[in-house]
């Protein structure tokens, strides 16, 4: 692996070739892909821009040129991060800032405008859309108003099943993410204190993985530091001012992105004299993990998996504090489409790169997680984020 590895351009290109396969395989003609800073993987997948403080989006016809949709601010970076060859780029208000500032730029185009030009270019009868849970009615009115009798569709599926089988340089990036955590939570973890903030923890993880290469921390959440008996309860939290004691859980939930796709790690800590019900029951989670993390082979229907990790935990008697076995694809987005449960029996496949994601639920001394990052493998799954392994291993003797 190079020291910070990236995708290639010519990838980027293949992306809406893969795509355009798709399209035709259902008969469409046109696709809009919308990306904002919740979920800015759709638009980041095709062109390699996520933008800074305002939305983007992508236009593909069948054939001939693909627009990439910037606002006023993004204009200048969009130019300068655009790797899809013979792409063209154009301003729109409607994906500017949100509280609608009115810059006063050159070339800007309301979307009803553009709209009616690719009308007056392309036979338009079927439509597909990315993004049905953050596409904006302000672009989606425009568009059935202008495509007045076109058939809209929703292409989320298919366009995660592009992305669910990573190639040689996704699996790379991914690898480097899964690098720069690991190597954060080596650093950082040996220096909390008592009495230090879960905000301050949450600056030490920040300030370290920015320093050995992340963009940011992961496109999903800041990284968690959830501390005691109450605050540990919360699944998804922003730290407070709370300072951490000794013999208590430390919950903490922490990720990389690099190159735009995302890398996590979450683990328990207790400073300090370790109460063996605290022990007992990460020592189970662990376990629970490793027992699902040896099944996923390809070829393996999750459900065999995720049905043997419930049975660990009901052996263990911890069943009932455990609200959801997690298994989920990793990439853009650090929890991403597909899930996989018992219901779906999806099939694990090679070059897969899935999280797992042990959650343990109202204790009477608090919550916790413990989740790692696979990479499936010809043999079996790699466990990419190496912290847990030597840690729990260590802190559970």
């Amino acid at each position: 692996m190079s020291m910070y590895p990236v995708i290639p351009r010519e990838e980027f290109a293949q992306r809406i070739a893969a795509t355009r396969v798709a399209m035709a395989k259902e008969n469409v003609d046109l696709l809009m892909g919308f990306s904002n800073l919740l979920d800015p993987s759709c638009v980041r997948y095709y062109t390699d821009f996520a933008a800074v403080n305002e939305s983007a989006a992508i236009i593909i016809p069948a054939e001939g040129e693909v627009t990439l949709c910037s606002g006023q601010a993004g204009y200048d970076y969009a130019q300068v991060m655009n790797k899809l060859d013979g792409s063209i780029i154009k301003i729109f208000p409607e994906i500017g800032e949100v509280s609608g500032f009115e810059y006063d730029t050159e070339g800007q185009l309301d979307f009803e405008e553009y709209f009616l030009e690719l009308k007056s270019k392309y036979n338009v009868k079927k439509i597909a859309l990315v993004g049905k849970l953050t596409f904006p009615a302000v672009i989606y009115n425009k568009l059935t108003k202008v495509f007045d009798g076109a058939q809209i569709i929703d292409f989320d599926e298919q366009h995660y099943a592009q992305r669910l089988i990573k190639t040689p340089a996704e699996l790379e990036v991914i690898r480097k993410c899964c690098q720069i955590i690991s190597q954060t939570f080596d650093t950082v973890v040996p220096k909390i204190t008592k009495g230090m903030t879960e905000r301050e923890l949450q600056a030490m993880l920040e300030g370290e993985m920015i320093r050995l290469g992340g963009e940011s921390y992961v496109q999903a959440f800041a990284p968690m530091v959830a501390t005691g008996p109450k605050n540990s309860f919360i699944s998804m939290c922003r730290n407070t001012l709370r300072q951490i004691q000794e013999s208590e859980i430390i919950n903490m939930g922490a990720g990389v992105c690099y190159e735009g796709y995302n890398g996590v790690i979450c683990t328990p800590y207790v400073l300090g004299e370790v109460p063996e019900k605290m022990k007992d029951a990460i020592r189970c989670a662990y376990e629970a993990l490793n027992v699902a993390a040896k099944l996923m082979k390809p070829g393996v229907p999750c459900d065999v998996i995720l049905n043997a990790y419930t049975d660990y935990l009901t052996k263990k008697g911890y069943i009932d504090y455990c609200p959801y076995g997690s298994l989920h694809s990793t990439g853009l987005l650090e929890c991403e489409a597909p899930v996989f449960s018992v219901a779906n029996k999806r099939v694990i496949q090679e070059n897969m790169a899935i999280c797992i994601d042990a959650y343990f639920k109202g204790m009477e001394w608090g919550s916790f997680r413990v989740e790692d990052v696979y990479i499936i493998g010809k043999d079996g799954a790699e466990r990419v984020t190496t912290y847990n392994d030597k840690f729990l291993a260590e802190f559970l003797k």
